[in-house]
């Protein structure tokens, strides 16, 4: 297909012209767990890229049609192409050429929007806003590095104090001070970055479970 396709964000996300908010967030939880990069693990070059390419036209369509005013804007453009394609290249041409509409047309909340007028959001970022109370849990699950550092410090320095029932009382307040040092100061995107392509495959397994009923 042609990369000057106009990009069909309803079939991109499976879902009808006339789906309501709720149904184009929960369409886009599905598509993006399916699309998600970093859980194939074992893909090579050319599968990665093509993930990859499909997760940001995803997040593109949840960009454009989660906001109202946004939505409203690319449908005056989608009853008259002709040409409407769900191949992710167009999605990126789309927002080369027409995104500048959507200039002061809202915000869309939290930090899946882009950084400037007809520049294509964050793909990573929509992803943890769209997900972030089930991400965060997940995240600090495998992740809880200052936890283990609290729960080790305060067994010891409760042992010092009172044996064994100074043990356990001193990890339990360790493991819950550290995991407040975890999460402070970052967001989940922030954290979730950082983690290695295993812990990452992981997680994404694990929402898979919940959002979908099945690991991917």
């Amino acid at each position: 297909m042609s990369s000057s396709s106009f990009p069909d964000y309803y079939k991109i996300l499976n879902l009808p012209s006339n789906a309501t908010p709720e149904e184009v967030k929960q369409a886009y939880r599905r598509e993006s767990l399916k699309t998600h990069p970093d859980r194939l693990t074992n893909a090579t070059p050319a599968e990665k890229r093509a993930a990859t390419e499909k997760f940001q036209a995803v997040a593109d369509a949840y960009y454009v049609l989660s906001d109202a005013n946004r939505r409203k804007e690319y449908d005056m453009f989608y009853t008259t192409r002709r040409d409407r394609s769900d191949d992710p290249t167009s999605s990126s041409n789309f927002f080369s050429q027409f995104a500048g509409v959507f200039a002061g047309a809202g915000s869309g909340g939290g930090g899946n929007g882009p950084a400037t007028p007809g520049a294509q959001p964050n793909a990573e970022g929509v992803f943890a806003d769209v997900f972030e109370e089930l991400l965060r849990p997940e995240v600090n699950r495998v992740l809880p590095f200052w936890s283990w550092v609290g729960t080790a410090s305060g067994a010891g320095l409760g042992f010092i104090v009172a044996n064994i029932p100074g043990l356990m009382v001193g990890a339990v307040a360790g493991n819950r001070l550290g995991a407040i040092r975890d999460a402070k100061g970052k967001s989940v995107a922030a954290v979730f970055s950082q983690l290695g392509g295993d812990q990452k495959a992981e997680i994404l397994k694990m929402l898979a479970t919940k959002i979908l009923g099945s690991a991917l």
